[in-house]
Parts: structure tokens; sequence; C-alpha cells
């Protein structure tokens, strides 16, 4: 068995895990101009999920054809709140361009 073979999103993952990836959609100025422009998605994901296991729990979720996938780790800030120090989060976006002709609309408005 060769080290590099094809990806297959059909049984290589735990449909479980797949369902727990995707954590919420990200919904700013930002990320909707991209998704206008690019037919890009943007969700924060898991801290150790991979490119090839958003890809396929995009696919499972919302029945689409994933084109590419880029992944962008964001620290954490530190805040004062007063006297006291506190740190947000790290956070792990994942960018998801889709197939032309694919949509995906996360919003639930209809027009």
């Amino acid at each position: 068995m060769s080290a590099l073979q094809p990806f297959s999103s059909k049984s290589k993952f735990d449909e479980g895990r797949l369902m727990q990836v995707l954590v919420a959609p990200i919904v700013s100025e930002k990320a909707t101009m991209i998704a206008e422009k690019t037919n890009t998605v943007t969700f924060k994901v898991l801290q150790d999920a991979t490119k090839y296991e958003i890809k396929a729990a995009v696919q499972l979720m919302f029945k689409v054809e994933v084109k590419a996938v880029a992944v962008l780790n964001t620290k954490g800030k530190t805040k004062r709140f007063g006297k006291s120090v506190g740190r947000r989060d790290n956070v792990r976006k994942a960018y998801v361009t889709l197939q032309p002709g694919q949509e995906l609309n996360i919003g639930g408005e209809t027009a």
C-alpha cells in the first residue's frame, strides 16, 4: 500500500467524530464578503481537526462538493477585567471553498 492514497470521504472517518468537527459557522463582515466573492464558507472547528476531516464533515452535513480547505489558527488575546487578567480561547478557523455551482446557506434567510 502506498503512502499517498487518493482521499475518499466515504469510510475513512468516524461519522460521530465528523459531526463534532464543525463547532460553529463564523458570521462576520469579512466572512460574508469572502463568501460572496469566492464561494467560500468559514467555520470554527476543533483544535485537532485536519483538513481532510473538515472536508468530509462539510460534505456529510451539508451535501455539497468541497473544492479546497484552508485552515488558520488564531491565538487568544489577553484581556483585563479591572485587576484580574483573563484570556480568550485559541480559535481554529476553516475556510471551505465550494465547487462552482454549489451553494451553502447558513444564515437560514430565504429570498
